[in-house]
């Protein structure tokens, strides 16, 4: 038992090494291109000799990009660390009162809180670093002949993100299991300390809100009011030197698509694997400890599966051309969802007994019987559904189909049916995914009970690594547009950067849908768990038949969680519109007191200081009451109307984001991409092209997709895994008071 004890731990141990090695080596490799221009020559299409000037402006433009993207997350990061000092108060007090004064539950469960919050923003600091590091560099890239050179830095740069946030995500969540199984030694004691590593996940998770809404914000802030008085009003072209917002909106994409992005998919991982713990820590009485942590050991083989993969994008099947860009991302979702699938039997195979009994989360006394085949279809159909989920995104969301082209098509008639379009391609884009999330959760739960829930959570992020590395490729490719545009180079590196980046917005929106996918099963795992535990807490008075739904007091919150992320996503959208309208006024402020800035070769330069300013102080001050709501409505909820209340608040909170989530990244995607597509028109086409009228309405659509996909549409992700995570988390506290029913005692 010993020997297979050390091979488990030496599987998530290799793995998370694997995973940081690889990082670094990418990282390497990216460090070695010069932050140098080279003009292309026209007749050989070859690198010519340096150009000193250029080389001087690209190094400005980089150091204003990362000045700017560090300032504003020291000052967000030291938001968190004071929430996350007086949390941690808050999470030790009510878990030592409501565990019956129980120190060791209460300072574990607060030391993982701690742990998982800094994790989170470890990895969000570093995802910034390394695209801001890597932006120039596919710049200059840019500047090669070929397609090789740039689409293999943009790639390498989100494979730095990806490998190194799952590398550190498992190496610290195991490390913290192993260092609690000190003091729970016993394997009876082991749901205690799956209890506990919960508070990691909601560290994750507090962290992520902060980063989402705050980066989203800041960067949808900076997008809207540079695109309004740039390109609508004065019609100079996007990233142009003379926009003095250009560089607060280069600054968003890293603080808000990277960073950001980073710290939801950590909150993710880490949430979807605590979950899957508390469930299946009845395991450990017949597979012990090693079985108990495969949902670990999932993401550990996802690790390996990714880096084998990653080799077909940069050299079995390398990108020579355009039209192979989009195609060459792609591949990586499915390749490494088809072999997720014989990795995962095996590791089931090595890992789990050949039959294992599991406590069923509802009905007396009732068990499971399962088997690793079980484990593995219910691992496989959180995978599969994750990839479908992807492609049916991709659908609604790629200029190569028909609803974008229908959608630029609506722009010939104005704004306004560019937007009832736009808004009816989100309502249209919820059905299939939803159909897919009900077939998952469905046949994972006959065949697992809540745990499979849990490992299809886990399936949806097995190729996390891969997901990252796409997600931060498309932010590059756009940061290294707009570089190339402020930098005055050679038309062609800003065209080239641009068919990079339109496949980066497609695969973005592929990487967002199976965020809100896995976010929802994450959140319906959680829920479960927290369904458990209630019941343990109360030896089986409550919710031993389930939750019913249609108690008064669980269905009146039913409709008030249905309600959240409405309240949420209107909060979000108007924090944009504030802080646009003050990004607005502050360039036309700088174009009228400084009318050469709008001539061709302008004499004086913008000031580009005073636009991230603003950007910045707008997104902490309005990142503050979307974060609190979400974090206390289901803690207060719990405290004075119990565990019924928080049922329904949890289940009306999962279903309406979903679907809001889906169809606000999906509309905003779409719009994104129908102005793309009007963009490659010819002037004598149907779409007349760049700067006609039919341009101007599609940018519109644009620019209100801007907050629908970038700031409330992600967001919501983590409304509805933060929500229940934290419910989670302080379950035992909301029991203690008057049996679960809360100060009002209403049940």
């Amino acid at each position: 038992m010993r020997i297979l004890q050390l091979s488990a731990t030496s599987i998530i141990a290799g793995a998370s090494i694997l995973a940081l090695l690889w990082a670094f080596l990418q990282f390497l490799i990216i460090s070695r291109i010069p932050i140098k221009s080279i003009g292309i020559s026209d007749e050989t299409s070859l690198m010519g000799g340096n150009d000193d000037a250029t080389t001087t402006r690209l190094n400005e433009i980089y150091e204003a990009i990362y000045e700017g993207a560090e300032s504003f997350l020291r000052a967000e990061y030291s938001v968190c660390f004071l929430f996350v000092f007086l949390f941690s108060i808050v999470i030790f007090v009510l878990i030592f009162w409501g565990t019956g004064w129980n120190f060791a539950k209460a300072i574990f469960t607060t030391l993982s809180f701690i742990l998982g919050a800094i994790t989170s923003m470890v990895s969000g600091y570093l995802g910034m670093k390394v695209a801001v590091f890597s932006n120039v560099r596919t710049t200059i890239s840019a500047q090669k002949p070929g397609w090789t050179a740039c689409f293999n830095t943009a790639f390498r740069a989100g494979a730095v993100m990806g490998f190194a946030l799952c590398g550190l995500g498992i190496a610290m969540l195991y490390s913290s299991a192993l260092a609690f199984r000190v003091h729970y030694s016993d394997p009876s004691d082991w749901i205690s300390l799956t209890e506990c590593l919960t508070g990691f996940g909601l560290g994750g998770s507090s962290i992520a809100m902060f980063g989402r809404v705050g980066g989203g914000i800041y960067t949808k802030a900076a997008d809207v009011g540079a695109d309004l008085v740039g390109k609508v009003v004065h019609g100079i072209p996007e990233d142009d030197p003379r926009n003095p917002a250009t560089i607060a909106d280069n600054v968003g994409d890293n603080v808000g698509d990277v960073a950001g992005m980073g710290s939801d998919l950590f909150g993710s991982f880490a949430e979807a694997t605590c979950a899957a713990l508390v469930i299946g820590s009845s395991i450990s009485y017949s597979g012990g400890w090693d079985a108990m942590m495969f949902p670990i050991i999932v993401s550990a083989v996802g690790v390996a599966v990714c880096l084998i993969c990653s080799f077909i994008a940069t050299h079995i099947r390398p990108v020579t051309s355009e039209k192979q860009v989009e195609s060459a991302l792609k591949t990586q979702l499915i390749a490494t969802t088809i072999l997720m699938i014989p990795a995962v039997y095996f590791a089931a195979n090595a890992y789990l007994p050949e039959t294992f009994k599991l406590k069923a989360t509802v009905g007396a006394d009732v068990y499971f019987v399962l088997s690793p085949l079980d484990a593995t279809l219910s691992v496989i159909m959180g995978a599969v559904g994750g990839l479908i989920i992807g492609l049916i995104t991709e659908y609604y969301t790629s200029h190569s189909y028909k609803p974008v082209r229908e959608l630029a098509d609506s722009c010939k008639t104005g704004a306004a049916t560019n937007m009832i379009y736009g808004i009816a391609l989100g309502y249209k884009s919820v059905i299939t995914p939803v159909l897919v999330l009900a077939c998952v959760v469905y046949g994972s739960f006959s065949l697992c009970d809540m745990y499979g829930v849990a490992l299809a959570a886990i399936g949806f992020l097995s190729n996390l690594a891969t997901g990252l590395t796409i997600d931060v490729y498309g932010p590059v490719c756009d940061n290294a547009g707009g570089i190339a545009e402020m930098a005055e180079l050679d038309p062609r590196v800003r065209e080239k950067t641009d068919a990079l980046d339109a496949a980066g917005n497609t695969t973005a929106a592929i990487g967002k849908g199976f965020a809100i996918g896995s976010a929802a099963l994450v959140s319906l795992a959680l829920f479960g768990a927290f369904v458990t535990r209630i019941r343990d807490s109360s030896n089986s008075e409550l919710f031993l038949n389930g939750v019913n739904m249609l108690e008064p007091l669980t269905f009146a919150f039913l409709i008030i969680g249905g309600m959240i992320p409405f309240a949420f996503a209107a909060m979000t959208m108007k924090s944009v519109g504030l802080a646009a309208m003050e990004m607005v006024m502050e360039v036309q402020r700088q174009f009228d007191e400084k009318p050469h800035l709008l001539d061709e070769n302008p004499s004086e330069r913008p000031d580009y200081d005073a636009c991230i300013a603003i950007s910045t102080n707008a997104s902490l001050k309005e990142m503050v009451p979307p974060g609190a709501m979400v974090i206390f409505t289901p803690l207060l909820t719990g405290i004075f109307f119990g565990v019924n209340a928080v049922s329904g608040l949890l289940v009306g909170s999962l279903i309406a984001s979903v679907q809001l989530a889906i169809s606000m990244s999906n509309s905003g995607g779409a719009w994104d991409n129908a102005k793309k597509y009007i963009e490659k028109a010819t002037p004598d086409s149907d779409l007349k092209g760049k700067g006609s009228e039919i341009h101007k309405a599609a940018v519109v659509g644009d620019t209100v997709g801007d907050p629908f996909k970038d700031t409330s549409g992600p967001a919501l992700n983590i409304v509805m895994k933060l929500m229940a995570v934290l419910s989670l988390v302080f379950a035992d506290t909301f029991y203690a008071i008057n049996g679960g029913h809360g100060v009002f005692n209403l049940s």
